[in-house]
C-alpha cells in the first residue's frame, strides 16, 4: 500500500494537465501513486499518453469536480489522499515532502493512538500574468508549528485559502466523511475537511501550485449564483456547534466575503437587494454570542448589514467613494507638486561642481550603517580622513544610527543635493533610477553576498523571483557602476553575466569579512557576553534565507523541539532574513529560557558569526561569509527542489556543500547528536568549499578598496591576497575561552 495517492481530477483545462503530468513524470515518486480521474476525451488521452503506471479513470465530459474526486478516490490505494485539480501544478519534490510528513504523522499516531485526519501545507499562486507567487498562508501555518491539534485549538487555520490542493486527507477519514466532502463547491469541501477532522497538522512548505485562470476565459456566473455563497457559509457554520473559537473565525470570514461580494459586484438592483436581505439574515442568525464587530469603516458595514439597512448601506458606500476620490486627488496633486520641486532642486544641484571630499554610503535599501559599505567607510576614516562620509538612511532607522553619524533621509532636499555633488557613491544594492551618473563621480557597487541564487538578468527565466523587475531599468542602473567588489572568482563571473556592463571588478574580497581574520579572542568573548551566552555553552546560529514563494518569515524548523534535542549545553541563535524585519516575528512566541534567542534585529551580523560555534542555514549567502571562520556549517535543505526550480541557482549546493546536509529535521537533529556536524567528512567538505568561495577574503579587503578607489593607488601597489593556507581566522569560542 503506497503512503500517498495523488488524485488528479477534472478536464484538461487549457492544456495544463500535460504540464502537471510532465512535471510528475520527470521526478518519479517513491511510495506514492498517481490516479487521474480524467474528465473528457482530451484529459483521458493526455493521461494515457504518460507513464504506464499512472492509473487512469475515464469520466464523461461534463462530470463535476466533486464526482471526479470521488471516482479517483475510489481507485486510490494510498494511506493518504492528495486531490490535485488538472489545471494546477505540483512544485518539484512536493509529493515526496507530503509522503514523508504523513508517514511521520502515522508513526506518531501509532504511538499515541490518536490519528491525524488532515495535513495542511502552503502553496504558490500562478495566474495568467504571474508565476509562482507566494500565498499568504505561511504565517498561519508557522504559528501552529508541527504539533497535531484539534481545530478549535488552532482555529485560525480556517483562514487558510479554501482549496483542496493545500491539504492531504487520511484515506480512512475521507471514506468516513465522503458524502459530506463531495457536497457543495471546492471552498465548501476544503472548509468541511477541517470541520469534520479530529486533529490536524501542518507542513510549512509550498507543496501545491494553485493556477488561477483568467476569469474572462471561464463561463460567466449568473447574478443569482451569488446566493450560493450565503448557503455555503450557513451550512459550514452549522458544523461548528460547541466550538466557539472556530465559529468566530468562520463567522468573520463569512462577513468579510458577504461585504466584499456586495460591494464589488455590479449586480442588478433586484438581485442586490435579495442578496443583501439573505446576507443580513445569515449575519444575525449565526453571530456568535458577545461577538464584537471590527473597528472603523468595516464595523459600520457589518452593523448596517446586520440591520438589513440596504438604503443606508448604499448611501454609506456612495459617501465613502466620494471621500476616497477627493482624498486621492489631493494626495496626487501634493505628490506631483513635491516631485516637481525636488526635481528642480536636484537639477540645480547637478550644476554645481562635484565635491572630491564627499562620499555617500547606503546599505540594504537605506537600513543603516551595515555590510560592505560600513567596513569601507570605517577604513576610509582611517586611511582617507579628508573624505567626509554621509549615510542615506530611512526615517524609521535614524534612531538606530551610531552616535555622530552624518546622514540624509531619502526624498529630502539635502538628500538630493548630497547625491548630486558627491564624488563617491557607495551601495550594496542600487541607488534610485533618478540618480544621475556624473562624469567625474565614482559609483562603487559592493554587493551583499556570494550568489547561489540567480541574480540580475538571470532572473528573467524565473518570474517568481523577479516579481515584475524592470530589466531595462536595471540595465540603466548597472551602467552607472564604475567598480564591482567581488569575494571570489565565482562571484566575478556571475556578476559579469548577471550584470553585463563596463564596470571594473575589484577582486579584493568582501570588506565586511575582514573582521573574521582581524578579530581577537577578546572580541569573540565580548560578542558572546553581549548575547548572553554563558561560558562553556555551544552556540548554534540558525540563519535561513528569504523565499520568493513565501509571504513572510516562516521557520522551517520546530525551533523549540530542535533546541530541546540539542540539549541544555547548547544555545540556539535564530536570525530571520532582513526582508522580514518590519513584520511581527513568529519567533516572539518562543519561550526565552536563554536557550533560544531571537537575534533577527541584532547588528552587525558579523558579531553573531564570531559568537557562534556552528552555523545552520539553507541557501543564505551567510554560509560563504561564515566559511571564512573555518567553523562547522550544516545545510538544512528541506525544500531544495522547490527553491532551485522557483528561484534558480548557479550551482548544485547538494553536491558542493560546506559540511553536512540534512533534508529533514530528524536528520538535522541526528547530525548534531552524533557529532557528525564537526567530523572529518564535514571538515573535508568545508575545506573544498573554502578554497572555492573564500578565495579573496584575507582581512585586508577594505584596505584594498579604499586605497584603489578613494586614494587612486595603482593595482600593483596594493597588498596581494594571502594564500588560503597562510591566513589565520579569528579564534573559535572554545579557543577564546581557553
Amino acid at each position: 500500500m503506497p503512503q500517498l495517492s495523488v488524485i488528479v481530477y477534472g478536464p484538461n483545462a487549457q492544456g495544463h494537465l500535460t504540464e502537471l503530468l510532465d512535471s510528475v513524470e520527470a521526478h518519479p515518486l517513491l511510495d506514492a501513486e498517481i490516479v487521474v480521474a480524467a474528465v473528457g476525451d482530451w484529459a483521458r488521452e493526455t493521461a494515457e499518453g504518460h507513464a504506464p503506471e499512472t492509473i487512469v479513470v475515464p469520466l464523461p465530459e461534463g462530470t463535476g469536480d466533486a464526482e471526479a474526486r470521488a471516482a479517483g478516490a475510489a481507485r486510490a490505494t494510498g494511506r493518504w489522499l492528495h486531490f490535485v485539480h488538472a489545471k494546477d501544478g505540483l512544485p518539484t519534490g512536493a509529493p515526496r515532502q507530503i509522503a514523508e510528513r504523513t508517514a511521520e504523522l502515522d508513526a506518531e499516531a501509532g504511538a499515541s493512538g490518536t490519528p491525524v485526519d488532515v495535513l495542511l501545507f502552503d502553496h504558490v499562486v500562478t495566474t495568467w500574468q504571474t508565476a509562482a507567487r507566494a500565498s499568504r498562508d505561511g504565517r498561519l501555518l508557522a504559528a501552529v508549528g508541527r504539533e497535531a491539534l484539534p481545530l478549535n485549538e488552532a482555529a485560525d487555520l480556517v483562514r487558510l485559502t479554501p482549496i483542496l490542493g493545500n491539504r492531504a486527507l487520511r484515506a480512512d477519514f475521507w471514506r468516513a466523511h465522503e458524502e459530506q466532502l463531495t457536497t457543495g463547491d471546492e471552498p465548501y469541501a476544503a472548509h468541511a475537511t477541517l470541520l469534520h477532522a479530529g486533529r490536524v497538522a501542518c507542513l510549512n512548505q509550498a507543496a501545491y501550485e494553485n493556477r488561477e485562470l483568467r476569469p474572462e476565459s471561464l463561463p460567466p456566473l449568473a447574478p443569482e449564483d451569488r446566493f450560493a455563497l450565503i448557503e455555503r457559509y450557513e451550512s459550514l457554520l452549522a458544523l461548528t456547534k460547541d466550538r466557539r473559537a472556530t465559529r468566530v473565525v468562520l463567522y468573520d470570514l463569512m462577513m468579510r466575503d458577504l461585504v466584499r461580494t456586495f460591494a464589488g459586484e455590479n449586480l442588478p438592483d433586484a438581485v442586490a437587494r435579495e442578496f443583501f436581505r439573505r446576507a443580513s439574515l445569515a449575519a444575525v442568525r449565526w453571530r456568535p454570542e458577545h461577538h464584537e464587530r471590527p473597528a472603523g469603516v468595516e464595523g459600520v458595514r457589518h452593523a448596517l448589514l446586520e440591520e438589513g439597512a440596504y438604503t443606508k448601506y448604499r448611501a454609506f458606500q456612495a459617501a465613502n467613494r466620494t471621500r476616497r476620490a477627493a482624498k486621492k486627488a489631493v494626495k496626487t496633486r501634493k505628490k506631483e507638486l513635491g516631485a516637481k520641486l525636488r526635481d528642480q532642486q536636484y537639477q540645480r544641484a547637478l550644476s554645481r561642481p562635484v565635491n572630491p571630499n564627499l562620499a555617500v554610503f547606503a546599505a540594504y535599501w537605506e537600513r543603516g550603517v551595515a555590510c560592505n559599505p560600513a567596513a569601507i567607510a570605517a577604513k576610509m576614516a582611517e586611511l582617507a580622513p579628508h573624505i567626509h562620509p554621509v549615510w542615506v538612511v530611512s526615517k524609521s532607522n535614524v534612531a538606530l544610527l551610531p552616535p555622530g553619524t552624518d546622514y540624509v533621509v531619502p526624498g529630502t532636499r539635502r538628500y538630493w543635493e548630497t547625491l548630486a555633488t558627491a564624488k563617491y557613491l557607495v551601495n550594496n544594492v542600487n541607488y534610485p533610477n533618478a540618480v544621475v551618473k556624473r562624469p567625474d563621480a565614482i559609483h562603487l557597487q559592493t554587493h551583499h553576498g556570494t550568489p547561489l541564487k540567480r541574480m540580475g538578468l538571470d532572473q528573467m527565466e524565473h518570474p517568481a523571483a523577479a516579481k515584475g523587475l524592470d530589466f531595462d531599468a536595471l540595465l540603466s542602473r548597472i551602467d552607472k557602476w564604475d567598480y564591482s567588489v567581488s569575494a571570489n572568482s565565482h562571484s566575478t563571473r556571475m556578476w559579469e553575466r548577471a550584470y553585463p556592463a563596463r564596470f571594473t571588478s575589484l577582486d579584493y574580497g568582501y570588506p565586511r569579512n575582514d573582521v573574521f581574520y582581524t578579530a581577537t579572542a577578546d572580541d569573540v568573548r565580548a560578542a558572546r557576553r553581549r548575547l548572553g551566552i554563558a561560558p562553556g555553552k555551544t552556540a548554534v546560529l540558525y540563519a535561513p534565507t528569504h523565499r520568493d514563494y513565501e509571504a513572510g518569515f516562516t521557520p522551517r524548523l520546530d525551533l523549540a523541539e530542535f533546541a530541546d534535542r540539542l540539549g541544555e549545553d547548547t544555545v540556539l541563535l535564530v536570525r530571520a532574513h532582513y526582508f522580514y524585519g518590519g513584520a511581527a516575528s513568529p519567533l516572539s512566541g518562543l519561550r526565552r529560557s536563554g536557550r533560544i534567542i531571537d537575534v533577527s534585529s541584532y547588528d552587525p551580523v558579523e558579531e553573531l558569526c564570531l559568537a557562534a560555534d556552528a552555523l545552520v542555514t539553507d541557501y543564505s549567502s551567510i554560509m560563504f561569509d561564515y566559511a571564512n571562520l573555518d567553523r562547522p556549517i550544516v545545510v538544512y535543505a528541506d525544500d531544495w527542489e522547490t527553491y532551485r526550480t522557483t528561484r534558480g541557482v548557479y550551482f548544485d549546493l547538494m553536491e558542493e556543500h560546506p559540511g553536512q546536509v540534512a533534508r529533514t529535521q530528524e536528520e538535522l537533529t541526528e547530525i548534531f547528536a552524533s557529532g557528525a556536524w564537526r567530523d572529518e567528512s564535514a571538515a573535508k567538505a568545508r575545506a573544498a568549499f573554502r578554497r572555492r568561495f573564500c578565495e579573496y577574503d584575507d582581512g585586508r579587503a577594505a584596505e584594498r578598496v579604499v586605497r584603489r578607489v578613494f586614494l587612486g593607488e595603482p593595482e600593483e601597489s596594493l597588498p596581494p591576497v594571502l594564500p588560503l593556507e597562510e591566513r589565520t581566522p579569528a579564534p573559535t569560542p572554545e579557543e577564546a575561552s581557553a
